[in-house]
């Protein structure tokens, strides 16, 4: 098979080729099923291992390899691409979810903090109570049942407790609007 090789390498004979195609095609098929590729992509793979080696031949070197263990070493090659491919999809530059959030202003940043803090301060006026079911629900998300049972008080208690908190808070911020 070696002489078949040597034959397309240096002349592009095509009847060394379709004897090659004809003993090796269907052998790297079945070696591309035992490595657990599907019957469909381990025929695609063959088809294109030899290909490769169609354009690859003047590369073969009879001495370092006989013409089968190089054969089988292009379609092990495509096989290995080809997973690479599949785990590391195509990246669609265009893809909006890709483009990154525009960085905040300066001014925004600044309008931000200052806001927090002012809702800081005004939280300093809210009783320990009061402070602790806003806390739970606005900056830790809990909900108000869970809130509820977490501090062993009625739901009606907990719902209270946040809008005399909110009430107070807005006054304080100067927002008195309800």
């Amino acid at each position: 098979m070696s002489e078949l090789l040597v034959a397309v390498a240096q002349s592009g004979d095509r009847q060394a080729f379709a004897l090659l195609f004809q003993y090796y095609a269907p052998r790297l098929k079945t070696y591309m099923r035992k490595l657990g590729t599907e019957d469909a992509v381990a025929e695609e793979l063959a088809q294109e291992a030899m290909l490769a080696v169609w354009r690859k031949a003047a590369s073969f070197d009879p001495g370092r390899a006989n013409a089968g263990t190089w054969i089988f070493a292009v379609a092990r090659n495509l096989r290995i691409d080809m997973l690479r491919k599949e785990k590391r999809p195509e990246i669609d530059l265009d893809d909006p979810e890709l483009v990154p959030d525009p960085a905040p202003r300066a001014d925004e940043v600044m309008a931000t903090q200052q806001s927090e803090s002012r809702v800081r301060a005004a939280m300093c006026g809210l009783s320990a109570e009061q402070t602790e079911v806003v806390t739970l629900s606005f900056y830790e998300d809990t909900p108000h049942a869970e809130i509820a049972a977490r501090l062993k008080i009625p739901l009606g208690t907990v719902k209270s407790r946040l809008r005399l908190a909110m009430k107070r808070i807005r006054s304080e911020l100067g927002d008195d609007q309800p």
